[in-house]
């Protein structure tokens, strides 16, 4: 009504100026015509007479669609406030909630840590996050929408998720609980704020940054690091390696139940079949999840070298396939009690790790050995001078560089392990860290009838990162169509971050193609070259 009146009062006066201009006007005409006209006193009108009533149709529709769009702004505002405080107090009682669940059923505990990706540090600014995406090292631009601030409230290292009731059907089911997951997951509620998004992945933990295993955790001042998880990032800051702490999700009991949505995290759960044509999964224990739209996000798994593949049990109980955080934790516990270990491959991760373990050795005595087919560090990545140069400033680091070797054996004898070499040489370690590359977790294709790429592996999409009309994939496992590039599968954070984030916009309608060039950053950026 104040709206109302206040238009009102803006165009009665012209309303009146323009009716004395009209009277004004007649009477003109009269008076050289020679003859007396009379003018209605209450007219209105720019026009001739008798049109007043238009005007006043006109001004009472002006009014009603001020007073109707009055109306519509007052009850949003207010029911979004009302939603607000709503979702504040529901996310105030989870705390009280979940200790309540732990008295009443003692057996249930809270969920540990969760999964990496080679080289992300999401998301999120926390799960926007956020893919940083903030992160650990160098920033990736795109990153830190995948990893949000962290909350205050810490994540035990030790904590293991409830054993929580499985939901029949989630509107958004993402498959994978690595960066790509958790940004699309960030993403879709972003622009969808009721959703309700259902994350499972096999790993033990809730989404984490893998990057920070090969990077700055290896360089803690804290020795309960491999419990707390926690790190300074380039920026000084310190943080998780958790996106985000477990009071962000909802518990998967509450799935169906929570009026706001919210995204449920299915911890120690694989899925093993999917019925495309159905809309459904089968997880491990035989349970069946439907959905309306799906994201498969289901990343990588270390590969593997054949001479270690068959050299029986003593040589692969003594081999790391690095990865996971068990995977962080089981060889920080084991360099710390060996003589000497050795790193087979020349890459991102296998020089991260050549460099961490190499600095560490300065301190223990450890011998780091590490050794590549390539003639330098960085040798498929780097030009040869810069190749070169890297070499070098790994080796002040404390560890020593085997070049242009290619294994051909190893064997377990008098407690070491014997690497032979195809050119004779014969390097004896006590442990082996493998960090050979990654090969796409493409599982599901078979059942699902999906499209893997025979050239460069992972499951084939469109620029859209659609593999079917309610099917996309992200990260590591997409084998994507660039729209300037060519088809291409790429294995780092920002790209999960980013892929993860576009799939989950696309979910909810955007239809965006993927043109993003992801970067990456090396553990050398902040520690060698600051010498």
């Amino acid at each position: 009504m104040l709206k109302c009146r206040t238009v009102w009062k803006k165009l009665a006066p012209l309303a009146r100026d323009s009716s004395t201009l009209s009277r004004q006007s007649v009477r003109r005409a009269g008076l050289t015509n020679g003859s007396a006209v009379r003018v209605p006193a209450a007219h209105m009108s720019s026009g001739s007479a008798g049109g007043g009533g238009e005007n006043k149709l006109y001004v009472l529709l002006v009014g009603a669609a001020c007073l109707g769009g009055g109306i519509y702004a007052y009850r949003t505002v207010k029911g979004d406030q009302q939603r607000y405080m709503e979702r504040m107090a529901e996310i105030s009682s989870r705390p009280h909630k979940a200790a309540s669940q732990k008295t009443t059923v003692p057996s249930q505990s809270e969920p540990p840590a969760v999964e990496a990706t080679e080289t992300e540090a999401v998301p999120e600014p926390k799960p926007q996050a956020a893919l940083s995406s903030e992160e650990p090292s160098p920033p990736a631009p795109d990153a830190e929408a995948a990893a949000p601030r962290e909350s205050a409230e810490p994540l035990p290292a030790d904590s293991s998720p409830a054993s929580p009731s499985v939901p029949s059907h989630a509107p958004y089911l993402l498959i994978g609980g690595g960066t790509a997951s958790f940004a699309a997951a960030r993403s879709i509620r972003a622009r969808d704020p009721g959703a309700r998004v259902l994350i499972v992945t096999e790993e033990p933990d809730l989404p984490y940054m893998r990057p920070p295993l090969s990077k700055e955790l290896w360089f803690s001042d804290d020795p309960g690091v491999t419990e707390t998880l926690r790190f300074k990032q380039w920026n000084g800051k310190e943080r998780s390696i958790y996106f985000q702490p477990l009071s962000f999700y909802i518990h998967p009991e509450e799935f169906n139940s929570a009026e706001n949505g919210g995204v449920a995290v299915l911890t120690g759960k694989k899925v093993i079949h999917m019925d495309v044509r159905g809309n459904k999964v089968k997880l491990d224990d035989d349970t069946e999840i439907s959905y309306d739209k799906c994201l498969i996000a289901t990343g990588g798994m270390p590969r593997n070298l054949q001479a270690i593949e068959r050299a029986g049990e003593d040589v692969t109980k003594r081999t790391t396939l690095f990865r996971k955080i068990d995977d962080f934790k089981s060889l920080d516990k084991v360099s710390r009690s060996i003589s000497s270990i050795t790193i087979i491959g020349g890459g991102f991760l296998g020089s991260e790790l050549a460099c961490a373990l190499g600095r560490r050795s300065t301190e223990s005595g450890l011998e780091v050995i590490q050794m590549f087919p390539e003639k330098g560090n960085m040798g498929k990545v780097l030009p040869e001078y810069l190749s070169n140069w890297t070499t070098e400033k790994v080796k002040k680091e404390g560890v020593k560089i085997i070049s242009e070797a290619l294994v051909k054996s190893v064997n377990y004898k008098d407690d070491k392990l014997e690497i032979q070499l195809k050119d004779g040489r014969l390097v004896k370690t006590d442990h082996i860290v493998a960090a050979v590359g990654l090969e796409p977790n493409c599982d599901l294709a078979k059942s699902a009838g999906l499209e893997v790429d025979s050239d460069f592996g992972g499951f084939r999409v469109n620029a859209e990162l659609q593999a079917r009309s309610n099917i996309w994939v992200a990260g590591d496992a997409a084998c994507f169509y660039d729209i300037r590039l060519g088809r291409r599968r790429v294995e780092h954070h920002d790209h999960a971050v980013v892929s993860g984030r576009l799939a989950g916009e696309n979910m909810t309608g955007a239809s965006k193609p993927y043109w993003h060039q992801s970067m990456f950053w090396w553990v050398l950026d902040y520690f060698l070259f600051s010498k």
